[in-house]
């Protein structure tokens, strides 16, 4: 775990709870800063946080939970690799809502502030210059505005919940995967649809927006193997 000291914790006073090294660990491995296969140590987390192993602990049942870490015993806690089939859970959430949301958001319209707060999400993802964090951020805040706009801000903390999978994709993606021109001309062409309040072509284009991911998923299965899963199972259908 050499590489992880340089994650140094900075704590506002005294040690970290339970909840901060959940979400501190768990931002980590979606962001890729802890990969797959990555040895995780009760102690080092300790002093990295500043505390004793109870809440360490408490984290990573959460993360166990998560399906993030997964713990064997006698050998140690390790990064999982990533799912597939978390990564197909996710986006099947992820649509039923956005696809939903977005319907919404152009058939009765949205205001100008709001327009103005999604160009901004979509400069920001041009003047991010292909770091993966800052892009992502990016993408992040353009997806959940059409929530907050609605009044849906609850629903995406669902999204949230359930696509840290979905996320490390993106990370190990960006930008030399995933073309970062193509996603942010979907994310104009999205804003577009919307401001001409035409619901179709708004979820025709996230349709094919989200759908990027997938095929990502199963190139880097192919190129990476050793970081992705495939337990889909034989009589699933497949990422489609």
């Amino acid at each position: 775990m050499e590489r992880n000291k340089a994650l140094l914790y900075r704590p506002g006073s005294g040690p970290a709870g339970a909840g901060t090294i959940y979400e501190t660990v768990r931002s980590d491995i979606v962001r890729m800063r802890l990969r797959p296969g990555e040895q995780l140590s009760e102690k080092e987390l300790g002093l990295r946080f500043m505390t004793s192993r109870t809440p360490v602990r408490e984290a990573i049942v959460r993360l166990v939970d998560d399906g993030l870490i997964e713990v064997w015993p006698q050998r140690g806690t390790f990064v999982t690799r990533i799912s597939l089939k978390a990564v197909k859970r996710a986006r099947f959430v992820r649509s039923a809502l956005e696809l939903a949301i977005i319907r919404e958001a152009a058939s009765q319209g949205v205001s100008q502030d709001t327009v103005a707060v999604l160009e901004r999400a979509i400069a920001e993802q041009e003047a991010s210059e292909g770091d993966p964090g800052r892009f992502t951020d990016a993408d992040d805040a353009f997806h959940r505005t059409f929530a907050n706009t609605l009044g849906y801000g609850d629903l995406w903390s669902i999204v949230e919940t359930q696509k840290a999978q979905f996320d490390r994709i993106r990370f190990l993606s960006l930008p030399n995967v995933t073309p970062l021109d193509l996603l942010i001309a979907q994310h104009r062409a999205i804003l577009e649809a919307v401001k001409a309040r035409d619901p179709d072509d708004a979820e025709a284009t996230l349709r094919q927006h989200l759908s990027i991911v997938l095929d990502t998923a199963q190139g880097l299965l192919r190129t990476d193997p050793d970081l992705i899963i495939d337990d889909l199972g034989a009589d699933d259908p497949g990422l489609r």
